[in-house]
């Protein structure tokens, strides 16, 4: 009896690995891994019918050859009329993981996928993925290019991804060029509305570590155009730059985000993901932007450079998944 009884055990435990290897195998082809963290690919990417449709109009109408602020701008048009959504970044309640949404967006995440999806076209010339897009992401998104799996790993504050970015040479803030002044604002924003936010609300014992973060932030010296300053640099913009609108707002430098395109009377409009209107829109002159909303201060402005193929290697089928 013994006997029988441990090679049932032995069989059990051998079902039970096989079905450990097929559970893997499965996972592993419907996943995104990032270092040792992996989640669902359909939890960090929505709306890939839309992706793909884009990548299509993108190859018949050659945007790959395009200079990268032009790219940006037409993907960025392409874009117009995707609803505004509020913390699409918010995945899950542990694990920090690069994403995109094409079915929603806030501001943040139209300039980035406007970016990521430009800069992708350029480094690939065909069989374009998801995974591509998520690549380009985490080098824009997080903290010197790498996903740790950990909330904080993320950027959270435009002016530290404007100094990151230029650091690994992806982006030049140009706004010292144009004539900014100095600004210091002692930054509190995520530590003050922690409970906006899932991963915080499920992890609140990541705000000390937040709190440092965000004084790391405020020491950085940041320069802003002041908002009846803003006509006369217009002229210096060009298409696909990153427009930062400065608040008047003493928690934070920041408030909203959007690109600018130059249209086809010359005029420099603001591009962004509106909570006003509910979606992608083309808005006015970025100046008049500004006079229309009272509580904006300025502004900051980053031009974004293509990405090196050294500096990223894209991922091959199956390589990280």
């Amino acid at each position: 009896m013994r006997k029988v009884f441990r090679m049932k055990g032995r069989i059990n435990r051998i079902s039970v690995f096989m079905l450990f290897l097929a559970f893997s195998s499965s996972w592993g082809a419907g996943c995104t891994c990032w270092g040792a963290i992996c989640l669902p690919l359909n939890r960090v990417f929505r709306g890939q019918d839309r992706f793909y449709r884009l990548v299509a109009r993108a190859q018949a109408e050659g945007w790959r050859y395009l200079p990268l602020g032009d790219r940006v701008v037409r993907v960025g048009l392409a874009l117009c009329g995707t609803p505004y959504c509020h913390y699409t970044l918010e995945v899950d309640d542990r694990i920090e993981s690069p994403s995109a949404n094409f079915e929603g967006m806030d501001c943040w995440t139209f300039f980035e996928i406007s970016l990521a999806f430009a800069r992708m076209l350029k480094l690939k010339d065909h069989d374009y993925r998801p995974e591509d897009l998520l690549h380009l992401i985490e080098l824009e998104r997080y903290r010197g290019g790498h996903c740790t799996g950990n909330y904080l790993s993320r950027i959270h504050f435009l002016e530290e991804l404007f100094a990151d970015n230029q650091a690994r040479g992806l982006l030049v803030n140009l706004t010292p060029s144009l004539g900014g002044v100095p600004i210091h604002r002692h930054v509190r924003e995520m530590t003050a509305g922690w409970r906006q936010y899932r991963y915080l609300r499920a992890n609140p014992s990541l705000l000390p570590a937040m709190a440092q973060i965000e004084e790391r932030v405020s020491r950085l010296p940041v320069t802003y155009i002041p908002k009846e300053r803003v006509r006369e640099v217009e002229r210096e913009l060009q298409n696909g730059d990153i427009i930062a609108i400065v608040s008047r707002d003493e928690g934070g430098y920041t408030s909203h985000v959007g690109l600018a395109y130059r249209d086809a009377s010359g005029v420099l409009r603001f591009m962004h993901a509106s909570s006003i209107y509910g979606k992608v829109v083309v808005d006015r002159r970025i100046s008049g932007y500004l006079n229309e909303h009272p509580g904006t201060a300025g502004i900051t402005v980053a031009r974004p450079k293509e990405v090196p193929p050294a500096l990223f290697t894209l991922s091959q089928p199956g390589e990280r998944l």
